[in-house]
């Protein structure tokens, strides 16, 4: 039986996903490489993801028969800007979704510019996690570094050149460059004018299912594999939707990784008022809206690793369940804030707390506040005629009962767990778009299970309405001060 390999390139690690024809899952390696974090700057060495690649497709297959496999396909953390010269040497760090420091060059954007241009062009506004704003910041304090730009890539994009020698990305990821004119599915010469670079700087377009290329031969050789196709696969959240099974409208996947996402599938093209969520091209050719909380998962590592220095998170969920205290809120803006509010000033805070505030009740507050941050999201979108019956959920910040439970009832949707991942996807991308299979009526992605199912508590979903609407208050309030 033929099999298919999905690799999820993310901020800490890479994964691997080995399935078979019928999307069974055969094998899965993981391998962490280094984050370099400094301030506001947070960068990584693509030579780093080659290294973790290589290594973990040798591992995925030494129990394999390897002449089975067909194929290959990605899912990549988004935004990312890596750099090439003309002799193919990566010129600096790529600078990732999560640095801050294009601040000045994302009011430019902006507030120059103007947020009606870029609407008009790209179908988003400037955000600083985009990759658009990142290359003006090179362009402007780095001016010999960005005259040897030859190719200008995403994250993902970088193993798929160095697999297949193609310089390709797909629509989903790069939707979020703010230089795609996602609209009409083509790079925008307004952008490129602005930024400038040109055409020729950039890769080929393509839809997330399509076969951009063969491995090396070389490569090939090395791994004792047949020439595999590459599928050119997706952004790391659009791939994810694939894996948990969201691909219609009326649909919605949460993520509660490093970020925290809310992923809407749309049939159409939809613009949302003043820009607040970001409008991108999905897997199926269609259209998706996405809103991005920078701090999810990583809000609660924060809590437990870097303030209680306690990594217990089972006892973290008694003390949440033993938790009394309903007055205490937590604005979970560790990193800045993406959606709604694009702001990298944006701080974290605890209000209300009393000698009476117990550790279980500051545990809690931050799981409901990432909540809160995440309805924001849909609030816009529902604000923008979406309507929803369903959602699922997955991440790291997934495996906690407690969290997607307080999600289902700050958000009243019924929310389903499911082992599904980006790499998953990923794989379901290679299978999918080698045999030519519709993805809106795959037979497998239809069948993918939920291993549970949290439904709204009608109490809690009223009391949590009251919260909420102090919650949406507090950020203005107190956005002078951050």
């Amino acid at each position: 039986m033929k099999t298919y390999i999905g690799v999820d390139l993310g901020t800490s690690s890479i994964k691997l996903t080995l399935i078979d024809s019928l999307g069974n899952i055969l094998n899965e390696v993981s391998k962490d490489y280094p984050l370099y974090q400094k301030g506001l700057y947070s960068e990584q060495n693509p030579e780093d993801w080659w290294e973790a690649f290589t290594f973990c497709f040798d591992k995925l297959l030494e129990q394999q028969d390897r002449d089975c496999l067909e194929g290959l396909s990605f899912s990549g953390q988004m935004h990312g800007l890596v750099l090439l010269d003309k002799n193919d040497r990566i010129i600096r760090s790529c600078i990732l979704w999560n640095d801050g420091r294009s601040e000045e060059e994302t009011k430019y954007l902006n507030d120059v510019v103007g947020k009606d241009k870029l609407s008009e062009w790209t179908g988003n506004i400037a955000y600083a996690g985009f990759t658009a704003p990142k290359l003006l910041w090179v362009k402007n304090h780095e001016k010999e570094l960005f005259q040897n730009i030859d190719k200008i890539m995403l994250p993902k994009d970088y193993i798929a050149y160095r697999l297949t020698g193609v310089f390709a990305t797909d629509y989903s990821d790069a939707s979020g460059t703010l230089y795609l004119d996602v609209k009409n599915k083509k790079w925008s010469e307004n952008m490129l004018q602005i930024l400038g670079i040109s055409e020729v700087n950039l890769p080929k377009l393509f839809e997330s299912t399509d076969v951009i290329g063969q491995a090396k031969e070389e490569f090939a050789y090395k791994h004792k594999v047949p020439k595999f196709k590459v599928v050119i696969g997706a952004g790391d959240n659009a791939a994810s939707a694939i894996g948990m099974g969201i691909v219609n409208e009326g649909e919605v996947n949460i993520s509660l990784g490093t970020s925290g996402t809310i992923f809407i599938p749309t049939n159409n093209y939809i613009l949302p008022k003043e820009n607040t969520l970001h409008s991108f091209v999905n897997t199926t050719g269609k259209y998706h809206l996405m809103g991005c909380i920078l701090s999810a998962a990583s809000t609660r590592k924060w809590w437990l690793e870097n303030v209680l220095v306690d990594a217990d998170y089972i006892q973290d969920e008694t003390d949440i369940r033993n938790s009394q205290n309903d007055d205490l809120y937590f604005l979970p803006y560790l990193s800045g804030e993406r959606s709604p509010h694009n702001d990298v000033n944006a701080k974290g805070a605890f209000i209300g707390l009393t000698h009476n505030t117990t550790k279980g009740d500051m545990s809690k507050a931050i799981l409901e506040g990432v909540a809160f941050a995440l309805r924001d999201c849909l609030e816009i979108a529902i604000n923008n005629g979406c309507k929803f019956n369903k959602a699922t959920i997955c991440g790291g910040g997934s495996k906690s009962e407690i969290w997607n439970q307080i999600m289902s009832n700050v958000l009243n949707l019924p929310i389903y767990k499911s082992e599904g991942s980006g790499s998953f996807g990923a794989a379901l991308l290679a299978l999918h778009g080698i045999n030519n299979i519709n993805l809106e009526n795959s037979e497998i992605i239809n069948k993918l299970k939920s291993t549970k199912v949290y439904l709204p508590e009608k109490d809690k979903v009223e009391f949590y309405n009251s919260k909420y609407k102090v919650f949406r208050k507090l950020y203005p309030s107190l956005k002078a001060y951050f």
